[in-house]
């Protein structure tokens, strides 16, 4: 490699943030763990495990009764609907007009067509492993498509996660975008947990929708990062012209 060639390589590493360099790595790691956990799935290795975790959520004898109280249960089937299409569709709409409303076009846009494309991706995953729902334990709430990956899981992991990361990047202080992120998180978590409860998924399935829903949060959040700018036109000019006045 020449001198040239060298410090060219070098500019182009030194552009990117080392936050952003990890990320990429956690996508490419994201990306292999979802890829042998499909692989375990379809070659059936992980039905035992899948087995044992459904049955400890039911009363031995009584597979129909899932162990806690009966305000758990309850307050499970409020918190999965928190996954359901049309409680993030709602999510999705109003988080875009808010943008919409206060100027920040770019990210409008982005956050509206990263939600649709991650629900597409959930789609197309789930007709490619075509794996049906789980008949160990009776459901305790209507399902009738397929399985892997959790819906429920990979969609609200998309939807929260990608809003939360996005929305962050409008934040001016660091605890609010912490706050944000947290939030997103533990939405996607609880919804994920909420659908092996009920005995509607495999654990495996939600495992699985985790992790694609995050990869895809966090593919969308790179590219928002490199490309589209955090800041409303308006803010920026107002910011560019504090500077201005500042210096002279």
């Amino acid at each position: 490699m020449s001198e040239v060639q060298r410090r060219g390589f070098l500019a182009r590493l030194t552009a990117y943030e080392p936050l952003t360099l990890i990320m990429l790595a956690a996508v490419a790691g994201g990306l292999f763990v979802l890829q042998r956990l499909t692989s375990e799935v379809l070659e059936g290795e992980t039905f035992r495990f899948d087995e044992t975790i459904l049955l400890a959520l039911r009363r031995r004898g009584e597979l129909g009764v899932p162990i806690g109280p009966g305000w758990l249960t309850h307050a499970v089937g409020d918190i999965t609907s928190l996954g359901g299409v049309t409680v993030l569709s709602l999510m999705t709409v109003l988080v875009t007009v808010y943008l919409l409303l206060d100027r920040r076009w770019p990210i409008a846009i982005f956050v509206l067509s990263s939600v649709l494309t991650g629900w597409l991706a959930s789609t197309i995953l789930k007709i490619l492993v075509a794996r049906p729902r789980p008949d160990i334990v009776p459901h305790l709430v209507e399902v009738s498509d397929l399985s892997f990956p959790s819906g429920h899981a990979m969609v609200s992991a998309v939807t929260y996660l990608t809003l939360g990361a996005l929305l962050a990047r409008t934040q001016r202080y660091r605890s609010t975008r912490i706050f944000v992120m947290f939030a997103g998180v533990f939405l996607a978590v609880i919804i994920g947990l909420s659908r092996i409860y009920l005995g509607v998924h495999y654990p495996t399935d939600v495992f699985a929708g985790w992790c694609a829903g995050a990869l895809w949060a966090l593919g969308c959040w790179l590219i928002s990062k490199r490309f589209i700018p955090s800041r409303a036109p308006d803010a920026a000019a107002e910011a560019g012209n504090g500077v201005g006045g500042t210096s002279a």
